[in-house]
C-alpha cells in the first residue's frame, strides 16, 4: 500500500512524545541517596584495580565485585526474581596492561522484556567498576576511583533497581564491567560474546565519569549538560557498502550510533528540558576511548555518556597533596545530585527504547525517476501494538530532526514537493502508546 501527503498539506514540525507514567514513577523513585552510598562503598574498597587482590573481604577487586553481585540479588529478589543475575567471567592471559594472567569478570543483570515479538532485542547499559592511580600498572595504592568509574557504576546499579520492578516489551542489560583501565577488557569480551551468539543488541551506552561539574580551568559548574559521544563513519582499513553509500549520499551524519544520540538528545527534550544533552560527533574524547568502542567496533549502535568537562587533577591520579592543591578521584569531589540527573536521563532512554517498536527494516528511498517528491518504503514490523510509522526529515546542514509527518500503517509513503536533494529523511516506527523508535536512514532503491 502507497500513500503520500501534498506540500499543501502542513507540514509538521518535529513531534515530542507526551511523557510516559512509568517513566515518571521511575524518575521518581531514583534516589540521590542511594546512588551516593553505592559511590562512597566502591571507593572505600582501597583499590578497585583489575590486578587487585581477589581474596579479601575489604580490600580489591574481587570484594567489590562481590558486593555488587549482591547487590544485584537484591533488586532480583525485590523484583520477584526477574532480574537474572549472573558473573560473566574469562581468563585475559597475554596483554600489555597485565603482567600476569588475570580473571576479568562482568556482573550482568538481565531484565527479559516481555512482549514476544521484542524480547529478543538487547538494550545495554553498562559502567566499569575496575580503577586505576597514574600508574596504570599499580595495583596496590590507593585508587578510590569515585568518579571513574564508580559513578556510572552506581548509575547503573540504580537503574537496576528501580527498573528491573517493571514490565518492558525489549530486554534491558545492565552490566558492571572490569578491565576498562586494561584495554575494554571486559566489554570487549562481551561484545565479542555477543557477536558470535548473533545477539540482536540494538542499542547501547556506557556510563563513564558522569560526576563531575567543575571545569578545572575557572571552577565554573556546569551541572545543566552532559555529553553523548556518536560516531560516524568508522575509520575503517576499506569502507564496507553501507558507508560507501552513507558517503555517496551525504548521510555522513546518520550511522546507526548517531540516530541513537539524536534519540537520547530527543528523549531529554522531554524529559529533562533544563539539562542540555550535547552529542559530541566523536567515537569518544580526542583519540581515547571507552566501553561503547568494543560494541561500535562490531557494528552495534552504541554511545558513551560523560560528564561536559574532565577534571584531570583527579582522574588517573595518586591520591596526594602538591602546593596546596588535592590530586585523586575521591568521593567528596563527586557531584552526586548531577549523577542523579544522569541516572534518570538513562532511565528515560532505556524505558523509551525497550517500550518502542524496532527500528524499521530495509528502509528505501525511491529513486527510480529525477523528481520533486521523496518516496519512502519499508519492510513492515512485527509488533501487534504498532500503529504505523513516521518520516522525519531535516535540512542537510541541520543536526536534529525538524520536520515529522505520520505515515500510517503502511510500507511506502511519498512526501510531495520535498526534494531528497534538499534534505536527509528517516522512518521510524511508532506504537499505540506513541512510542518512537529511532529513526533509520533509508538506502536508495529503484521500485
Amino acid at each position: 500500500m502507497s500513500m503520500s501527503a501534498g506540500c499543501g498539506d502542513e507540514v509538521d514540525q518535529e513531534k515530542k512524545n507526551s511523557t510516559d507514567p512509568k517513566i515518571n514513577r521511575v524518575f521518581n523513585e531514583i534516589s540521590v541517596d542511594s546512588i551516593e552510598s553505592n559511590i562512597r562503598t566502591l571507593a572505600n574498597f582501597h583499590t578497585r584495580h583489575t590486578t587487585s587482590d581477589t581474596t579479601s573481604d575489604s580490600t580489591g577487586i574481587g570484594a567489590a565485585r562481590r558486593w555488587i553481585y549482591d547487590k544485584f540479588q537484591q533488586y532480583s529478589q525485590a523484583s520477584g526474581n526477574r532480574l537474572r543475575v549472573s558473573y560473566e567471567s574469562h581468563l585475559e592471559t597475554d596483554h600489555a596492561r597485565l603482567d600476569k594472567p588475570t580473571r576479568i569478570v562482568n556482573i550482568i543483570g538481565v531484565l527479559p522484556g516481555t512482549q514476544l515479538e521484542s524480547k529478543e532485542r538487547k538494550y545495554v547499559v553498562s559502567g566499569h567498576y575496575d580503577s586505576r592511580v597514574s600508574d596504570v600498572m599499580d595495583d596496590t595504592s590507593y585508587a578510590p576511583g569515585a568518579n571513574d568509574d564508580a559513578s556510572g557504576t552506581a548509575a547503573v546499579m540504580e537503574l537496576a533497581r528501580v527498573m528491573s520492578t517493571l514490565e518492558f516489551d525489549a530486554t534491558i542489560i545492565f552490566m558492571a564491567v572490569a578491565g576498562e583501565e586494561q584495554g575494554l577488557l571486559g566489554s570487549s569480551h562481551y561484545a565479542e560474546q555477543a557477536k558470535s551468539r548473533e545477539l540482536n543488541i540494538a542499542a547501547m551506552f556506557t556510563n563513564d565519569i558522569i560526576g563531575n561539574t567543575i571545569k578545572s580551568a575557572d571552577g565554573s559548574v556546569h551541572d545543566d549538560e552532559v555529553r553523548v559521544f556518536a560516531q560516524g563513519i568508522p575509520p575503517e582499513d576499506s569502507l564496507s557498502d553501507e558507508h560507501r553509500m552513507l558517503l555517496a549520499t551525504g548521510g555522513e551524519n546518520d550511522t546507526p550510533a548517531r540516530q541513537l544520540g539524536r534519540f537520547i538528545h530527543r528523549v531529554g527534550e522531554e524529559y529533562m528540558p533544563d539539562l542540555n544533552v550535547n552529542v559530541i560527533y566523536r567515537k569518544d574524547r580526542y583519540l581515547r576511548g571507552g566501553d561503547h568502542s568494543p560494541f561500535l567496533d562490531r557494528g552495534y549502535p552504541a554511545v558513551r555518556f560523560s560528564e561536559p568537562h574532565e577534571f584531570y587533577e583527579r582522574q588517573h591520579q595518586d591520591v596526594r597533596v602538591v602546593n596546596g592543591v588535592q590530586y585523586g578521584d575521591l568521593p567528596e569531589f563527586v557531584d552526586y545530585a548531577y549523577v542523579g540527573k544522569i541516572t534518570k536521563l538513562n532511565a528515560a532512554v532505556l524505558a523509551t527504547l525497550a517500550n518502542a517498536p524496532a527500528r524499521p527494516r530495509e528502509v528505501g528511498i525511491d529513486v527510480s525517476k529525477l523528481e520533486n517528491n521523496t518516496t519512502l518504503l519499508w519492510t513492515p514490523n512485527e509488533e501487534p501494538d504498532l500503529k504505523g510509522y513516521e518520516i522525519v526529515w531535516r535540512p542537510t546542514n541541520q543536526t536534529f530532526w525538524e520536520h515529522s509527518r505520520f505515515a500510517g500503517d503502511t510500507t511506502r509513503f511519498t512526501i510531495e514537493g520535498v526534494s531528497k536533494d534538499n534534505y536527509l529523511f528517516g522512518v521510524r516506527a511508532v506504537d499505540q502508546y506513541d512510542n518512537r523508535s529511532p529513526a533509520v536512514y533509508p538506502q536508495p532503491v529503484r521500485n
